[in-house]
């Protein structure tokens, strides 16, 4: 089976790893701040502030921004629950914006729409890899006095008109899961380019604790004090170890992920049935996922049991988190809150995408699709 994604990992992820674990430090140690700063002066940011998760750098932004009852903050329909998940960690609530159908990015005319007075922030999510139009998304909040914040969970590597993501939000959530660009085993950072900000993300990673173990072990001393509510959201120096790896691979990473991009490109435009998401110009795609529009008379069911049977892994990204039963339950949302994502949602599909995908397997993919669709009409 061709996976839809996976992560890579050679002999020199291996041995960064073994030498944390010969070393004093597993945690909170002098690998952590590295690979912070790596992050960060890879993507264009100030600073950068590892966690555990994505989700737990969505949360701690939120935090630090002061999100809490009574607040509001926009976010797209078509994302992972995470990104509605960490605004409900923070007592306030999350309204869904429709996305734009050509890219499933959040559509800026309807964020302008549901924008109320108790809106504190807005996340953007560069779905797939492709960022956000976030100049239009910003002349939407900014004179609305909402915080746009990124979730670029997706787009490591990305840029819009030349600008690094990591620069285009007052602060940037990104996901070191396997299946990302690059890999922590489980991890995550905050971006931001203030440094009170970062000091803040900082403090609320490990308890709402003004000084860390590393810190205190510096200084000689042992106090330290409780100054806030925050949480265990600690990435460990293993983990950071192999993301220092990775980093130095995530430019050859990025250049196969376009490559086959490229190709999938080509060969589905003789493909009826079949049509990849739009990019928008000027945009440097990361291509975390590669994700296809069937046709509407196109059974998706039927082509996702086909390809399966067919050896080749696919998914579907996402269901719109609105639809959950959990939000239904919770916020009373349904069907009809935002049709562009509700009529996306069915029709597509995610593709395999990693660096270790072979031509061969590329080739098998287009191929395997090609039959399903043109055999599977609705």
């Amino acid at each position: 089976m061709i996976p839809y994604a996976r992560q890579s990992i050679d002999e020199d992820d291996i041995r960064a790893v073994a030498d944390v674990l010969r070393s004093d430090w597993l945690t909170t140690g002098p690998v952590v701040p590295a690979f912070e700063e790596a992050v960060a002066r890879f993507a264009g940011a100030a600073h950068g502030v590892a966690v555990s998760s994505g989700t737990a750098a969505l949360h701690a932004m939120c935090h630090v921004l002061g999100v809490g009852p009574g607040d509001e903050v926009l976010v797209p329909a078509i994302t992972f629950a995470a990104t509605a998940n960490a605004v409900l960690y923070c007592g306030a609530a999350p309204v869904f914006v429709d996305v734009d159908p050509d890219t499933l990015l959040m559509d800026p005319a309807d964020l302008a729409r549901k924008a109320t007075p108790r809106a504190k922030a807005a996340i953007a999510v560069d779905y797939a890899g492709q960022p956000c139009d976030y100049d239009a998304l910003a002349a939407v909040c900014r004179p609305r006095g909402i915080t746009l914040l990124a979730d670029a969970c997706h787009a490591l590597g990305g840029a819009d008109k030349g600008r690094p993501v990591g620069t285009l939000a007052a602060m940037t959530a990104l996901s070191f899961h396997p299946v990302k660009h690059i890999a922590t085993g489980e991890g995550g950072m905050a971006l931001t380019g203030d440094a009170e900000t970062a000091k803040r993300l900082t403090r609320f990673r490990s308890h709402g604790i003004d000084a860390d173990a590393r810190e205190r072990e510096r200084l000689g001393s042992w106090h330290y004090a409780m100054v806030e509510l925050g949480c265990n959201y600690r990435l460990s120096d293993i983990n950071c170890a192999l993301g220092l790896s990775q980093l130095a691979k995530l430019p050859a990473f990025l250049a196969r992920r376009r490559e086959i991009a490229a190709f999938y490109d080509a060969a589905f435009a003789a493909v009826p049935g079949v049509a990849p998401l739009a990019v928008r110009p000027g945009v440097s795609h990361a291509y975390h996922l590669y994700v296809v529009r069937l046709a509407a008379d196109v059974d998706r069911g039927a082509v996702f049991n086909a390809l399966r049977a067919a050896g080749v892994g696919t998914n579907v990204h996402y269901i719109p988190v609105h639809l959950h039963p959990y939000y239904r339950e919770r916020l009373g949302t349904g069907p009809g809150l935002c049709p562009a994502a509700e009529a996306a949602y069915e029709r597509i599909l995610s593709l395999p995408m990693f660096p270790g995908l072979t031509d061969a397997q590329a080739a098998q993919v287009v191929d395997a699709l090609a039959e399903a669709v043109k055999s599977r009409h609705g």
